[in-house]
């Protein structure tokens, strides 16, 4: 089975995703990002300050880039 990472970039440096999660292919990768991405939402708790971005990006197992998510918050003015 494909092994796939989830590291998460932004503002306070990341996250490097070193362990990997076995899956059994890119759609699969794909609904884990957007379960995963919807859970970082779910705790950031005033976390997210407006000007900051998160990036969870996922990779195949040779770490190219499959997928990238883009959280980004503004202040309208």
């Amino acid at each position: 089975m494909p092994k796939y990472y989830f590291d998460i970039y932004g503002v306070r440096g990341g996250r490097r995703d070193e362990a990997g999660e076995e899956l059994p292919n890119n759609e699969a990768a794909w609904r884990e990002a957007t379960r995963a991405a919807g859970e970082l939402l779910k705790d950031i708790d005033g976390k997210f300050r407006p000007g900051e971005d998160w990036v969870p990006e996922v990779t195949d197992e040779h770490r190219k880039p499959l997928y990238t998510i883009n959280i980004s918050a503004k202040e309208s003015k």
